[in-house]
């Protein structure tokens, strides 16, 4: 069973910057492509971005492009998301993901279907 934990989330102003941590134990980390996902209030979870297992392979939505950067260090079970020039449409709660059996291509098109999910950091991005 793996557990993962979010951190990092915050109110921060629009133009700034927040970086996520997602803590995994109870399980082999680098046996899963890991994901970050987010919910805002009223809407559907939507992808955020994805990285392979041995980090060379990382997609992100069209929102994040240019402005946010997965990466994962496999020796401390962490996965980040490095979130610049933050926007008010930025706001919602942030959940980051595991799967085993996919790669970062098909989690890319996944809202569903992970085999584990943290509770979520909340984002509030000021105007």
């Amino acid at each position: 069973q793996v557990q993962l934990v979010e951190s990092g989330g915050g109110l921060v102003q629009a133009g700034g910057s927040l970086r996520l941590s997602c803590a995994a134990s109870g399980g082999t980390f680098s046996t899963y492509v890991m994901g970050w996902f987010r919910q805002a209030p009223g809407q559907e979870r939507e992808f955020v971005a994805t990285i392979s297992r041995n980090c060379d392979i990382t997609y992100y939505a069209d929102s994040g492009k240019g402005r946010f950067t997965v990466s994962r260090d496999n020796t401390k079970n962490t996965v980040y998301l490095q979130m610049n020039s933050l926007k008010p449409e930025d706001t919602a709660v942030y959940y980051c993901a595991a799967k085993h059996l996919t790669t970062a291509q098909a989690m890319r098109s996944m809202t569903d279907g992970m085999d584990y999910w943290g509770k979520g950091t909340l984002v509030t991005v000021s105007s």
